[in-house]
């Protein structure tokens, strides 16, 4: 290795990471039991206090199709105030731009907290699972989510875009990384602050992922930030991660204890564990901001709210 290779890779692996926090809202969709709004408002108090600044607080979805996030808009409404904090709603049409935009009418004075700082479109790669996820095929969605960012930027709302089933499909197999980039190619001409590519079955390998990053860096040739979204399903999405680094993306949701699921992908686990992410990055010589052990500390009152040990590895080994 040259002298230059090894200052390239220094640099590299002393490039920071950012953590987008999705544990109260993909964290929490998929459980069994409700969780309260008091617990779920906890629960973000405690990340923010190990240090997460962006958060995946609420889904505006139909609360009868995802009963676990029903109480959205009490959850916003119960939200700190903290300037250092940004606030992320999940969105799946325009109404869900215009709940998410409802929460910000009047600011912190209204009663109902400042509301959330960026709307997280989505959409998926996959026809059968779009449909079932949120009754749209690809086209449809593509022609949806240029609407919705069109509409969200115009009234002021920071929107950033998540590309769902970027790495297989439950229903379908294989999704070609073509099909992923023409999507991500469509919606970066709205000029997204973010486009994300999402593992949500959990079935990506470092390989699949470094060459689909790497392709889309080229794409998006440094205009719009990456971000990366794994599931654990089989085993893969720590090391996944690990090739995301390496092909450029900076920003990774994880969810704190590995929650998680999709309660339309069957049989699909939790996200990534905050725990994992931060103790492989650290180790690595890679700034994340989070305080390990305050991340464990949280998780250990989590598990009580839920009744069960939570899947984390680094947090049982801790």
């Amino acid at each position: 290795m040259t002298d230059s290779s090894r200052a390239s890779e220094q640099t590299l692996m002393s490039d920071p990471v950012n953590i987008l926090e999705v544990g109260p809202r993909d964290g929490l969709q998929n459980e069994a039991e409700i969780v309260s709004t008091a617990d779920k408002l906890a629960l973000i108090e405690a990340m923010i206090g190990y240090g997460a600044r962006r958060l995946e607080v609420a889904s505006f979805v139909h609360p009868e199709r995802v009963p676990q996030m029903a109480d959205a808009e009490a959850v916003i409404a119960g939200l700190p105030d903290r300037a250092d904090v940004q606030y992320i709603g999940l969105t799946l049409n325009k109404r869900g731009i215009m709940r998410a935009l409802a929460t910000r009418e009047g600011g912190a004075g209204n009663g109902k907290g400042r509301g959330v700082d960026q709307a997280g479109c989505v959409i998926v790669a996959s026809d059968t699972f779009g449909r079932k996820n949120q009754g749209q095929t690809i086209a449809e969605g593509i022609a949806e989510t240029r609407d919705m960012l069109r509409f969200a930027k115009a009234e002021g709302l920071s929107a950033q875009v998540t590309v769902s089933a970027a790495f297989g499909c439950p229903f379908e197999g294989e999704v070609k990384p073509e099909t992923v980039l023409a999507i991500a190619e469509e919606l970066a001409a709205e000029d997204p602050a973010e486009i994300a590519l999402a593992d949500t079955i959990g079935v990506a390998v470092p390989a699949q992922v470094a060459d689909l990053f790497g392709r889309l860096a080229e794409l998006l040739g440094g205009r719009i930030p990456m971000r990366c979204h794994f599931h654990d399903t089989r085993g893969t999405g720590i090391a996944n991660a690990w090739a995301a680094y390496q092909a450029g993306v900076r920003t990774f949701d994880a969810s704190l204890g590995g929650l998680g699921g999709c309660p339309f992908a069957p049989r699909a686990t939790g996200n990534i564990a905050t725990e994992d992410l931060v103790y492989m990055m650290d180790r690595s010589g890679v700034p994340t901001n989070v305080d390990l052990g305050r991340a464990i500390a949280a998780n250990r009152a989590f598990a009580k709210v839920l009744g069960r040990e939570l899947p984390s590895r680094v947090a049982r080994a801790a």
